[in-house]
């Protein structure tokens, strides 16, 4: 028969009972009952060996003398069965007898109870093998915990998509997946107990010494690594240091980055390639720009004095004629005169341009921005005159920069202003607000406008919108972009038809 026969997962153990008269179990039950453990009873040996069969016991409580099998003969068989064979016995008896003795402790008895039993002195010794038990579950219990851990994690280390292995922080390998074996082209137990620097010369334990765990994987690098045969290739790894009861171990993942050093090399290469290329281009290209210039500059230059000739000649002709000529022979004068001024004017602002457009390095002083804008005005002073303008200047900041760029800027604006003028005197307003590391300066007249699809047209050369219908040689707003461009700048409109517009000029403080 048995009693309270619940789970040992509850955190109880099992004991056994054995005896062949029903009171002296019932005694025994109801001393141990206290220690809140399972207790199973059996009246035979029998019974009791059939229990065995069915269950682990922390202790097992055996009368000796019992009818057709007694408590000795009970151990023997008990003990002969290698699931209990270290099962504690402690038998129970009413004789002392040395023979007894001698015979139970052969058997493997633990201890020898006499009756009458002292219940105290019963629970404290049975509650030993209790506590015992307890302890070796526990032990069973975190040594499964630790088998199922490492085996996942040998899953997991096999199923890395790398050659992994594991060292101490001496560099002895203790542990290494299959696909280090194809890397290193050496069975596993070949490279388990070596020094990783057999492979790896150049690896290094990272975080020596740190004392807790989860540290940070240190980052990735390229070394030599050498396979089995001596062959060197270069390998990617990642190592990342954990402290075990044992030590500091190191893990370090290695992949083979032969394929991305080839790749790398050819890209320097190519880029080295490319660098020589473009050197000879941008050197090929200064060079023409260069040409470009000289003969801009000289044919600006060169051809003043043919037109000039040609300007002076219409005008002799048309005095030493006095009134003789035709209307359509004074018309066609007259024709030559203006084609040969307006040219002139062409080549005076495509000087201009190259002028400020040329990126020789100059000397930068601090420049007085109210001062830049008024010799700008005076300069244009016969246009402002002649159209009635009004120039409003507010309060303008000092810079470091250059002067002539930057009245040639202002300059160009207000001439813009006036000769894209309204029916309405023009009114052209200047102020500046300072920006982050720039001044921002604006120059706003009530002009006639411009179409917002043209606000990068117009800064080109010879872009000009309004034909012969107005004034100008189409270089001016070019001027200003290289001007802004040449201080380390930048020019862009707001505008709309009828609205007038509003050039910006960012400069650098």
């Amino acid at each position: 028969m048995a009693a309270k026969t619940l789970p040992e997962e509850n955190g109880r153990v099992k004991l056994l009972l054995v005896d062949d008269d029903p009171s002296n179990l019932l005694a025994l039950q109801a001393i141990l009952e206290p220690l809140e453990q399972d207790l199973m009873l059996a009246q035979t040996g029998t019974d009791a060996l059939r229990l065995c069969l069915e269950h682990d016991f922390a202790a097992i409580l055996l009368d000796v003398r019992m009818p057709e099998m007694d408590g000795f003969e009970t151990a023997e068989m008990i003990r002969a069965r290698k699931r209990s064979l270290q099962t504690p016995i402690l038998f129970v008896t009413a004789y002392r007898s040395d023979e007894q003795l001698f015979r139970g402790y052969n058997l493997g008895a633990v201890d020898f109870l006499f009756k009458p039993i002292v219940p105290e002195i019963l629970q404290s010794k049975v509650n030993v093998f209790v506590e015992l038990r307890r302890t070796e579950q526990l032990l069973r219990r975190k040594a499964e915990e630790l088998a199922s851990a490492e085996q996942r994690f040998r899953a997991v280390l096999e199923a890395a998509p790398d050659a992994m292995v594991i060292t101490n922080q001496a560099g002895t390998i203790e542990l290494a997946n299959s696909r280090a074996d194809t890397l290193f082209g050496r069975p596993r137990e070949a490279l388990i107990g070596r020094d990783i620097h057999s492979v790896l010369p150049a690896w290094e334990c990272p975080e020596e010494g740190l004392p807790h765990i989860n540290q940070q994987p240190a980052p990735e690098q390229r070394l030599l690594a050498y396979r089995d045969d001596g062959s060197p290739f270069p390998a990617e790894i990642t190592r990342n240091s954990f402290h075990t009861p044992d030590g500091l171990l190191i893990t370090t993942a290695i992949r083979d980055a032969t394929d991305q050093a080839d790749a790398e090399a050819r890209i320097q290469k190519t880029n080295l390639e490319l660098e020589k290329r473009v050197a000879e281009r941008t050197a090929a290209l200064r060079y023409s720009n260069e040409a470009l210039r000289q003969f801009a500059w000289a044919a600006s230059h060169d051809l003043q004095e043919p037109i000039r000739t040609v300007v002076t000649y219409a005008q002799w002709l048309a005095q030493i004629m006095n009134g003789n000529l035709g209307s359509r022979e004074s018309k066609m004068l007259a024709t030559i005169e203006q084609h040969a001024s307006r040219l002139n004017q062409l080549l005076g602002a495509l000087r201009q341009y190259i002028q400020v457009s040329d990126s020789g390095q100059q000397t930068r002083t601090v420049v007085d921005c109210n001062a830049v804008v008024k010799a700008a005005a005076w300069n244009l002073q016969a246009m402002i005159q002649e159209s009635g303008a009004s120039i409003e200047c507010g309060p303008l900041p000092q810079l470091s920069s250059l002067e002539l760029p930057l009245v040639q800027l202002f300059q160009n604006l207000i001439s813009n202003a006036i000769k894209y003028r309204s029916a309405e005197p023009p009114v052209v307003r200047i102020s500046a607000k300072e920006g982050e590391n720039c001044w921002i300066f604006s120059v706003q007249d009530n002009g006639i406008g411009i179409d917002p699809k043209y606000v990068d047209y117009i800064f080109g050369v010879f872009r000009r919108l309004h034909g012969s219908q107005k004034s100008g040689t189409g270089i001016g707003l070019a001027i200003c972009r290289a001007a802004a461009e040449r201080l380390g700048g930048s020019i862009w409109v707001e505008s709309a038809p009828g609205t007038g517009s509003t050039f910006f000029v960012s400069l650098p403080v």
